[in-house]
This record gives structure tokens, C-alpha cells and sequence, in this order.
């Protein structure tokens, strides 16, 4: 038997010494080779039933002497490699502090963003307040106080995402008209923005877009006031230019009602692919505020009239960028984002 612990012990050396140069899993291999439950070592232990009484006091201490020599090895060898792996870690994550630093490529506001931006500003400018209302609205909100009942027509022009009987997801930020109404008396020049939802999607629609309501109340105000805010609105959005035209409509919210066309900003209103040849692209809807609308909301009608537009952010975009289909504003395609770097 002592025959034997000697071959180990050679045999232990031999293979810590080639273990300096590889891996620690290879040496927990041979560690259990030696040391494991089944090892050789352990063995050796095992084997000690079968060696005679009077040798087994001398045997056992060579076996012990023998593991604990083993057990040192190991953890000596399994440090070194430990501080090798670290050495090696530390020099493949090593930094370059002379290299040149990376790019750090900054992002933009979107499109819709920018028109967003620029037309808050420019209703500011005129004296107008920002509210945005809830997007989870009211039936009551967003169709009967405007003067469209459960059994009105009118629902029939928009495909609406109802959440209960009584709550939808807003199809038009004119609630938020209402609710300014109801809390606030005249004078009111209020903007209101916001998402509106309505299901319909092809290349000029989108299940979810972006609105911008225009609200003014006062004493004496005119179709007149209306078209004078929307030619200064025109021409500070778009051009000097910019000419406006009103042409007959219908809403329920508003009387009389108008669509608001302006001069082709490209062709300057001779005629283009743009503008279909007609020398004016639509941009949005508008009228005088409606009495029943004034009525609901406890403003005298007689006392009081306002006017009220309202215009889609996507494309006003289109418009303002050359954009032909609503859906690229929403692919969130990095080439086309890029294109509105400053």
C-alpha cells in the first residue's frame, strides 16, 4: 500500500504541473480524481479494512499526510490559475485611453413633434392657453355637449373605439372645448392638442393620430376674427405667401361651417402633383361655435359667440415635409427620423 500512496503522490505532481498551464476545470477534474468520494484517495481510506491491525496506525497517517498534501497542491495551483485568469481578463478589457472616443450620435424630436411644437407656438403668440383633457372620455364630452345625440347622424362619420356605454377613447380633442367651457367664463382662447383615436388605417388615416383644437369665446367675435387668425397661422406655419380659403361644410359643433384650404406652399398655387392641380391643399375644419354647443356648456349664446378649428398634426407633417403616406410617421424608421436633424 505505501507503494501505492507513493505512485499517487507522483502521479498527483505530474498532473498539477501540467495543470500550471491549462484550466481550472481541468484541475477540479484531477482534484476529483484524487479527492472526490470515488477519488484514489478517498480509496486508500476505504482500503484500510483490508490492511493488517498492527500496520493500520502507520498506513493511516501516510494516507493522511498524503491528502493533506494533496488538498495543498490543489488549492495552491487553483490560486495561481485564479490570478492568471484575472491577469488575462484584465488585459482583453483593458481601455485605450488614446483612442478616440466613439460617436455618440444624438436623436430628434419627431415630426409630428416639430409641427406640434411650432404651431403651440405659434397660437402663444397670439394669446392663446394650452389644455390638454383626458384621452378616456365621456360620451357626453365627446359627442352630446357637441351637439351630436346618440341618435344623430353625424356619429355615423367616425368609427369610434368604445370602452363601456358610457367611455371611449376620445375621437377628437373638441372635448376638451367642453370642458373648458364648463369650468371657464368668456373670454377663452384656449389650444387644445392631444392623441385621438378612430378606427381607420390606410395611407392618409391612422387608428391613432394627433389633433390640435382652437377655441375662442368673447363678445363680437366673427367669421372674420376666424379667418384672420388662420391667415396669420398660415403664413407664420408656412410661408408669407400663405393664402387661405374658406369653403361651405358641415359639422354639428359648428354654424355656420367651413374647411380651410391654403395655396399649394410648393407650386405657390398654379398647380402641382402636390396639390392635385388645383392650386390648394385642405388643412383643416372649422366654424362659428354652435349655440346649442354654448348652451350645454351655460354660456348665453346671445351674449356670447366664438369660432372653433381643428386640424390633424400628421398632416399638417405631410404637408410641411413632402411626406406622401401617414404610416411612415409611424414605423419609426431611423432613416426617415434622421432627415429632421437639425
Amino acid at each position: 500500500m505505501q507503494e501505492l500512496i507513493e505512485k499517487i503522490r507522483a502521479d498527483i505532481a505530474a498532473g498539477i504541473e501540467k495543470a500550471e498551464n491549462g484550466t481550472r476545470q481541468e484541475l477540479f477534474e484531477l482534484k476529483m480524481k484524487y479527492l472526490g468520494k470515488t477519488g484514489e484517495i478517498s480509496a486508500l481510506s476505504k482500503g484500510m479494512r483490508d490492511v493488517p491491525a498492527e500496520q493500520r496506525p502507520a498506513m493511516g497517517k501516510l494516507v493522511s499526510e498524503v491528502r493533506a498534501w494533496a488538498e495543498e497542491q490543489f488549492e495552491r495551483t487553483e490560486t495561481l490559475l485564479k490570478k492568471k485568469e484575472l491577469e488575462a481578463r484584465y488585459k482583453s478589457e483593458r481601455i485605450d485611453v488614446t483612442m478616440p472616443a466613439r460617436f455618440a450620435e444624438t436623436g430628434t424630436l419627431h415630426p409630428v413633434s416639430l409641427v406640434k411644437k411650432e404651431i403651440i407656438e405659434c397660437f402663444e403668440g397670439l394669446g392663446f392657453e394650452i389644455y390638454e383633457g383626458p384621452e378616456i372620455e365621456k360620451d357626453y364630452y365627446n359627442f352630446q355637449a357637441l351637439n351630436i345625440p346618440a341618435d344623430h347622424p353625424a356619429r355615423d362619420m367616425q368609427d369610434t373605439f368604445f370602452i363601456t356605454e358610457e367611455f371611449l377613447l376620445r375621437s377628437q380633442t373638441s372635448s376638451g372645448q367642453i370642458r373648458v367651457m364648463e369650468n371657464k367664463r368668456p373670454p377663452i382662447k384656449i389650444l387644445s392638442p392631444g392623441r385621438v383615436y378612430r378606427s381607420d388605417s390606410d395611407a392618409t388615416h391612422s387608428p391613432m393620430f394627433h389633433q390640435m383644437e382652437g377655441l375662442v369665446v368673447d363678445k363680437g367675435i366673427t367669421l372674420c376674427d376666424l379667418k384672420g387668425i388662420l391667415d396669420e397661422f398660415a403664413r407664420r406655419m408656412f410661408t408669407k405667401e400663405t393664402k387661405t380659403r374658406l369653403r361651405p361644410s358641415y359639422f354639428p359643433f359648428t354654424e355656420p361651417s367651413v374647411e380651410v384650404d391654403l395655396s399649394c406652399h410648393n407650386c405657390g398655387g398654379k398647380g402641382c402633383r402636390i396639390c392635385k392641380g388645383t392650386g390648394w391643399i385642405e388643412i383643416l375644419g372649422a366654424g362659428m361655435v354652435n349655440r346649442r354647443v354654448l348652451e350645454n356648456c351655460g354660456i348665453d349664446p346671445d351674449e356670447y359667440t366664438g369660432f372653433a378649428f381643428g386640424m390633424g398634426l400628421e398632416r399638417i407633417a405631410m404637408i410641411k415635409y413632402g411626406i406622401n403616406d401617414m404610416r411612415y410617421l409611424f414605423e419609426n424608421d431611423v432613416r426617415l427620423l434622421k432627415q429632421f436633424k437639425d
